[in-house]
């Protein structure tokens, strides 16, 4: 009886050289790097016999080719692959990342400009989350992207309900197994506690179908809310939601060069989406603004330009007003009165007549001049004046006091005293 032959040891053979040149690839992947469809539509266009080389319509997807040079589509040359362009967009939750879904549901290609490229989402994120979503134009950059055996990061940060500690998360960093399913390793961080609900920051590398829900679940939380943070050296930054930006396109050959690289680089361009137009309304274009006046220096106000502005104020009209072409009648300039442009009272200015005295209450005391006081007082009672005695009645002539003196009392006449020797006898 024969022994099977033993397989010999090829650790230290020189590896073989590969059959296929490095820039054959196949057709189906050339197309989708061009930007024609998806691989898999690439391979019903070819079973449908719309793709055709040198006019020889192929029959099998396995065609290896170095170029595009003579292949069309539907009879129409398909021009070389361009560069490859990375969008970053904020997916709100409640969209699919698919292309079309076929309950109707709305997918995120609803939502995206009518002016972009076709786009390939890198990865998937489920109905529910919500965050950065890398969006790009060329296969192979989204494969370099998926691929775990790239090491590229993904960074979530998770909101749950229920008990947890970070020495549990920390267990992660050796991987879990659920359900038969091999999770890799997590780095998960406890950021912050409110209330019942924890927010947790986990970083990854595979990107499993909800393998970031089914870890936190196996540990005994339910999550509320899931948003992906970053992506590699990508970040979603102060990306608003919904808007979609294009990364610059030295940092897209950065990253083929080093796909584990830290940092994103420059902020996305934002790619603004067109607003609606409303029907049955023409589209008004907008007046142009303004020019905005520059300041005038503040003018010096002296005591002369004060006085000139006073005068001109109060000085009257020079020129009359015209009917029909004036919007206002012009008048004049109204006079701010002084205490000297009072008026003199009735009776009291030249030439006027005097004015009849005021009618006495019958039981009131009228009223006479009092030189001492210089007024008006009521009259002693007695004898009542008639108004035509109390108008001649002068006021005696006051006699002036001098000052430091008492007043002088009131002279009596003196007594004479004779002489003896002057008596007649």
């Amino acid at each position: 009886m024969s022994t099977p032959p033993t397989p010999k040891d090829r650790s230290n053979e020189p590896p073989r050289p590969s059959t296929r040149p490095k820039d054959d690839q196949r057709i189906a992947k050339l197309l989708a790097r061009a930007g024609v469809a998806s691989r898999r539509e690439v391979e019903r266009m070819i079973a449908e016999g719309r793709v055709a080389l040198d006019g020889v319509v192929l029959d099998t997807p396995a065609t290896i080719l170095q170029s595009l040079n003579g292949v069309t589509v539907d009879g129409e040359p398909v021009a070389a692959p361009a560069a490859a362009r990375l969008f970053l967009y904020h997916k709100p939750p409640g969209l699919l990342v698919t292309e079309r879904d076929p309950g109707g549901r709305k997918t995120i290609y609803d939502q995206l400009p009518d002016d972009l490229p076709r786009l390939v989402p890198v990865g998937r994120l489920d109905l529910n989350t919500e965050g950065l979503l890398l969006m790009t134009t060329d296969g192979e950059l989204k494969r370099q992207l998926e691929l775990p055996a790239t090491g590229v990061e993904r960074a979530y940060r998770a909101r749950a309900y229920g008990p947890i500690t970070q020495e549990q998360l920390e267990e992660l960093i050796h991987g879990v197994e659920i359900e038969g399913i091999r999770y890799g390793s997590i780095n998960a961080n406890l950021e912050r506690r409110t209330g019942a609900n924890v927010w947790i920051e986990m970083i990854l590398t595979e990107g499993k179908n909800r393998e970031v829900r089914r870890v936190l679940e196996y540990l005994g939380l339910k999550v509320s809310r899931l948003i992906r943070t970053r992506y590699g050296p990508f970040l979603l930054g102060d990306l608003a939601v919904g808007e979609i930006g294009e990364v610059k396109q030295h940092d897209v050959v950065s990253f083929r060069k080093d796909p584990t690289r830290k940092g994103g680089g420059e902020a996305p361009k934002l790619v603004e989406k067109p607003r609606p137009q409303q029907r049955g309304m023409q589209q008004i274009p907008s007046a142009p603004k303004a020019p905005i006046p520059k300041p005038q220096p503040a003018r010096r106000i002296t005591k002369t330009s004060a006085n000139r502005a006073d005068k001109a104020a109060f000085a009257e009209p020079t020129r009359q007003a015209q009917p029909g072409r004036d919007p206002v009648v012009l008048t004049k300039a109204t006079k701010v009165k002084r205490f000297y442009d009072a008026k003199p009272k009735a009776g009291t200015g030249a030439g006027t007549e005097p004015v009849a005295p005021r009618a006495i209450a019958p039981g009131q005391r009228p009223k006479v001049f009092s030189p001492e006081l210089g007024r008006n007082v009521r009259a002693k009672p007695g004898r009542t004046a008639t108004p035509t005695e109390a108008a001649e009645r002068k006021p005696a002539k006051a006699t002036p006091r001098t000052a430091g003196k008492a007043r002088a009392a009131p002279s009596k006449p003196a007594r004479v005293k004779i002489h003896k020797s002057r008596t007649r006898k």
